[in-house]
């Protein structure tokens, strides 16, 4: 029983796993899978023997012209570049070259400079029908860089115009199974969705998404007047409210104060006299003075 309990906890251990650790695996796993492609592109056949004889005859030539062949021979790559070569069309062995100098043999190498920083692009506003039926007009930016200048070249013809145009359906797929709701409240999960889903889609063109960004989402203007007279009714009812609350609250502030000033007779006369104070202090050229029916209490009885 124990050998039993000890397997079931240390399976149970093995199912608990840091998210750390998974994103550090997927890294990882990414990483061999680029470098055994670009292992398999390297390593897909050879030159032949006709091609080595072009090779060691372009060699011969670049030996008998060397002072001048040098300066066909050497290039140079900045440091935000990439040079893949093609010798005979076949990638050369050892993957990108650069930065800095490296060597070509003319009329049989030719090179691709690959440009390793982020680009930034905005993705054009899309018309999308949201889940209840709502159509919105909505845009954003999208951040990627080349990680893996071979596959880059190698894989797909033109990567950046693959990602713009990846970037648009994957905006209207996600988009497309949102409420309007979600859409205005949830731009951060969107985002991060987006950025999950063309990570995944564009690690075979050697393609890493950095970051994706929702701008801006444009309603319809009949919808915008719906919404506004709808918030508008809203704000109005609460306000009847609060405007009955004080009422009530005030009336319930004067009863007690008509209680306290019934229980003695000369509070009614202070107010009287406050009353005129505060009369007198406007520069009003009328005054109405109440008489108190204490007064004429003695002319009544006689």
């Amino acid at each position: 029983m124990n050998r039993v309990g000890d397997s079931n906890s240390a399976g149970a251990q093995g199912l608990l796993v840091d998210p750390s650790d998974r994103d550090m695996a997927d890294t990882e796993l990414k990483s061999r899978r680029a470098n055994q492609e670009d292992r398999n592109i390297e390593s897909d056949g050879g030159l032949g023997c006709c091609g080595w004889f072009l090779v060691i005859l372009s060699f011969f030539f670049t030996l008998l012209t060397f002072p001048i062949s040098v300066w066909m021979c050497i290039k140079i790559v900045k440091e935000y570049e990439r040079a893949i070569i093609f010798r005979l069309g076949r990638i050369l062995r050892g993957g990108a070259k650069g930065p800095g100098l490296f060597f070509v043999l003319p009329c049989t190498d030719s090179f691709i400079n690959v440009d390793m920083r982020t680009i930034s692009f905005d993705i054009p506003p899309q018309e999308i029908l949201t889940k209840d039926s709502v159509t919105v007009s909505v845009d954003g930016v999208v951040y990627y860089r080349v990680n893996n200048a071979t596959l880059a070249v190698a894989n797909i013809t033109n990567a950046d115009s693959a990602t713009r145009l990846l970037a648009q359906t994957t905006l209207r797929n996600v988009l497309g199974t949102k409420n309007l709701s979600q859409i205005l409240s949830d731009r951060e999960e969107i985002a991060h969705n987006m950025q999950s889903t063309l990570d995944v889609a564009t690690d075979d063109w050697g393609i890493k998404v950095e970051r994706v960004e929702i701008k801006d989402v444009k309603l319809p203007v009949q919808l915008q007047r719906a919404m506004a007279a709808e918030a508008e009714a809203a704000r109005e009812a609460r306000a009847k409210v609060i405007a009955a609350e004080g009422e009530m609250n005030a009336s319930r502030a004067l009863k007690e104060a008509s209680i306290v000033i019934s229980e003695s007779p000369a509070a009614l006369q202070l107010r009287y006299l406050q009353t005129l104070t505060t009369i007198a202090s406007e520069k009003n050229s009328t005054i109405v003075f109440p008489l108190p029916l204490d007064l004429l209490k003695g002319f009544m009885q006689k």
